[in-house]
């Protein structure tokens, strides 16, 4: 995940998809990773 910024798009190596945000989210960490973006995590929505 990175340290101080959103990822909008993420090639996944073990599907081969290439995923993007659900709706309402700002990246993908937001719709598929374990924690918040780190935007998010500061209270910063507008990532």
């Amino acid at each position: 995940m990175p340290t101080d910024a959103c990822q909008f798009y993420y090639d996944c190596k073990g599907c081969g998809e290439l995923l993007r945000p659900l709706q309402g989210d700002c990246c993908v960490f937001c719709s598929y990773g374990d924690v918040a973006c780190p935007p998010v995590q500061l209270g910063d929505r507008r990532c």
